[in-house]
């Protein structure tokens, strides 16, 4: 296995680690000359339960929406925020009220209007009503409003740092689109991004073309940031909701790229037709509690889950290999400048007899909990196979409901249908991109400690004393447990020897990429 994972990082050189954030950097592209034109397929891990870049936090979504719909900024190859739809970065006032974005003037919609200030203030409107990150924004917002025809003006009450990272932010995104589209329900998907949508089947596939009116920034490809090159013609998305068929599928060498192959499984790639993409680190699964209803609405019974749990058995059975994960409590692994150990002295305690006293302290006779997950992302259901062990050990009675994805983020924003559902992210260069603080976002954590902690965290202005807050955030988790995080994991995917032009990404892109002759 060692030898497999070395051969593998050796073919994966363009994943370089950026120091300065301690995060996998998005390394350039190979050096060799793009083809234009050519169409190439694209299996996800099901279909998405919207391309409403708003409307949800699902990273499938994000990986699709991307390349219909852009952001006034996104990230570049180490993790910095760079503009994208805004000329440059954003001016802020000596007391951090004043948010000043001026935006480019060359950019076109799909429809074939001309942004203009008036739509990315309607989309950054919208953003603050439909968005989990835009409502957890809103109440710091004063106005939103122009400063003259190319200038978007932020009025905030108060200093907050995190705001152009969460700008840039691909999903739950300040996508900006144009204002005559703009309503509750989007059912017209129109964006500035370098492909645009043509046809719709849904459970089968998402096709989309270039779009001829785009206007890439100059330079180059740079992360997220940069170039962006529309080399191919087309990009179909192909729903593959089975893990073993997306397997299956790379090893035949059926789709161009395949996202999200079971670690465990990469081997089967070697004698195959595609080649493996690694992402190291990549992110953590996490078991999100349901603070507003039901049982986990019990700060006991919460603990008690924490305290039942042995994660390092439930990252065994997820990845099979210590290549692929790390035992970890910490919100950011050690080499992150946002690490701490505050507060994982509650991690990976497996305590069954402890778990009992704290349901028995709790006083709620129902013990029935309810975990939602899906088998689309394999690692999520050995997950939570595991957990649901250690859960009966405790006293616990667990119902399993395991669903497709697309049902998962649809059941989970109501409080009255589950308990626990389990999910991932990737590590994000600011914590505040995190789903979970917003009260907004399934869980729906929302204490007085909650509200102190982030609050202090968000107004303070200098790096130095946001990394010393972050500490007491992480503590807050441990202690009020809104969710548990399970470990560290790496990511494989899958791609054809003839794609070129892609880089390891959280949310893969596909614009820059090419098709190598045969």
């Amino acid at each position: 296995m060692n030898a497999m994972v070395s051969r593998r990082r050796d073919g994966l050189k363009t994943l370089l680690l950026a120091a300065a954030l301690g995060v996998a950097a998005l390394g350039a592209p190979a050096h060799a000359a793009p083809v234009k034109g050519g169409t190439i397929s694209v299996a996800t891990i099901g279909e998405p339960p919207t391309l409403d870049p708003m409307a949800s936090t699902a990273d499938l979504v994000g990986i699709i929406s991307q390349h219909i719909y852009e952001t006034l900024y996104t990230f570049d190859a180490k993790w910095n925020v760079t503009p994208l739809l805004a000329q440059a970065l954003p001016t802020v006032s000596a007391d951090g009220l004043t948010v000043t974005i001026p935006i480019r003037t060359d950019v076109s919609f799909h429809d074939g209007s001309k942004m203009t200030v008036d739509d990315v203030i309607a989309s950054l409107q919208r953003w603050t009503t439909t968005a989990s990150r835009g409502k957890a924004t809103a109440p710091l917002l004063k106005a939103i409003e122009a400063a003259d025809d190319h200038t978007v003006r932020i009025t905030l009450t108060q200093p907050y740092a995190p705001l152009t990272a969460l700008l840039a932010m691909n999903n739950a995104a300040a996508a900006i689109m144009p204002k005559s589209k703009i309503a509750p329900t989007i059912t017209e998907y129109i964006g500035t991004g370098p492909y645009m949508v043509k046809a719709r089947v849904p459970d089968q596939y998402l096709q989309l073309v270039r779009f001829p009116g785009y206007k890439s920034r100059g330079g180059q490809p740079d992360g997220y940031g940069g170039a962006r090159e529309q080399n191919l013609d087309e990009i179909r998305f192909v729903p593959v909701p089975n893990a073993n068929t997306r397997l299956e599928s790379a090893v035949a060498g059926q789709y161009d790229y395949v996202d999200s192959i079971a670690v465990e499984s990469a081997g089967k790639l070697k004698s195959g037709q595609s080649q493996a993409v690694l992402l190291k680190p990549f992110g953590w699964p996490r078991l999100v509690m349901n603070t507003k209803q039901g049982i986990m609405s019990n700060l006991k019974m919460r603990q008690a889950v924490q305290m039942a749990l042995n994660e390092e058995d439930m990252l065994a059975a997820a990845f099979g290999s210590t290549d692929y994960y790390t035992v970890d409590g910490a919100m950011y692994p050690k080499g992150y400048p946002w690490y701490t150990d505050r507060g994982t002295q509650a991690y990976n305690k497996g305590d069954a007899e402890g778990a009992k006293k704290l349901i028995a302290a709790a006083g709620i006779p129902d013990r029935a909990i309810r975990i939602l997950t899906s088998q689309q992302y394999e690692f999520h259901y050995k997950m939570a196979l595991v957990a649901a062990e250690y859960l009966k050990q405790a006293g616990f009675k667990v119902d399993m409901q395991v669903v497709d994805w697309a049902t998962l983020t649809q059941r989970r924003q109501d409080p009255a249908l589950w308990d626990i559902f389990i999910t991932h992210s990737p590590f994000l260069p600011e914590p505040a991109l995190i789903d979970f603080p917003s009260k907004n976002s399934p869980g729906w954590w929302d204490t007085p400690r909650r509200n102190q902690v982030l609050d202090a965290f968000n107004r303070a202005t200098s790096q130095d004393e946001r990394v010393k807050l972050w500490g007491d955030v992480q503590q807050a988790i441990f202690d009020e447990v809104p969710f548990i995080k399970v470990g560290d994991f790496n990511a494989v995917a899958a791609k054809s020897p003839a794609l070129q032009g892609v880089t390891p990404a959280p949310w893969p892109y596909f614009w820059n990429a090419w098709k190598a002759p045969k």
